[in-house]
């Protein structure tokens, strides 16, 4: 009778143990990792990663499939991650609460006289024409990175 009470404590205990690391499992799962997604250009179809979990990547042959099978990779590396004890890095991201909207920019004076005429011949203030500016710039690299 003793040997089995002690059978039960070591099973109750590796029980214990299990949940505690699915806890684990599902909380790194909640986290907001980024999810880059990338054409690929010499196979085809397109290529996942999380930047801040090394070495997890998939693919797929849709947008929609490579991110799936990200989702299936990333829970495979935490689970290999945490049975070896690897120390795992949260998401490193940023709230929009971290930005003022605001920064100091230092630039050539042709360069200021430029925009401040551009701006001008558009009827906006120069700050607006420099947002609209960045923002268009950004876009196109967005596309360009994608194509």
């Amino acid at each position: 009778m003793t040997k089995t009470n002690k059978s039960s404590k070591n099973i109750s205990h590796k029980n214990k143990s299990k949940t505690l690391t699915n806890k684990r499992l599902s909380y790194y799962m909640s986290l907001p990792y980024k999810l880059e997604i990338v054409k690929d250009p010499d196979e085809g179809g397109f290529v996942s990663y999380y930047p801040d979990l090394p070495g997890c990547i998939s693919s797929g042959d849709s947008e929609q499939e490579a991110a799936a099978n990200a989702q299936d990779a990333k829970h495979a590396w935490f689970e290999a991650a945490l049975e070896s004890k690897i120390n795992i890095k949260e998401p490193s991201y940023h709230e929009l609460n971290d930005y003022s909207g605001q920064f100091k920019l230092r630039l050539p004076k042709e360069l200021h006289r430029q925009l401040a005429e551009q701006s001008q011949a558009e009827g906006i203030s120069m700050n607006q024409y420099c947002v609209y500016l960045l923002s268009q710039n950004n876009a196109i690299e967005r596309v360009l990175e994608r194509a």
